[in-house]
């Protein structure tokens, strides 16, 4: 039960934006928080940003490549959650997932337990 489907990945010239959207069906976002992580050619997935669940007040927690950068919002009414790519840089190049914790606060790696398929973002001149 649960479905996460992510979209919004694409080749963007470095310098450039790109919004990436998640919709979330089967979990509540009022109790479980939400994250986006990434993994980029031949290294491991890491976290990008994670939020605590509405109950919790929906504080967020940023890799430090990702503040003042990065953005994650919430659209309640559409069960979906986004992440506001700018500024970005090659580095930033990653296949970007969004993921379900198993609880109300942000935790490690593990607790996320249902995932995305990904999305390919791809910065390049």
């Amino acid at each position: 039960q649960g479905q996460v489907v992510e979209s919004g990945g694409d080749l963007v010239q470095p310098g450039g934006s790109l919004t990436l959207s998640c919709t979330v069906s089967g979990f509540s976002l009022d109790e479980y928080a939400v994250g986006w992580l990434r993994q980029a050619p031949g290294e491991e997935r890491k976290g990008v940003v994670c939020m605590n669940s509405e109950n919790e007040g929906s504080r967020s927690y940023y890799a430090s490549y990702a503040k003042g950068r990065f953005t994650i919002s919430r659209d309640k009414t559409k069960n979906t959650v986004y992440l506001h790519l700018n500024s970005l840089r090659p580095e930033d190049t990653a296949v970007y997932y969004c993921a379900v914790q198993r609880t109300n606060f942000c935790q490690g790696y593990s607790q996320y337990h249902s995932w995305g398929q990904g999305t390919q973002v791809t910065v390049s001149s």
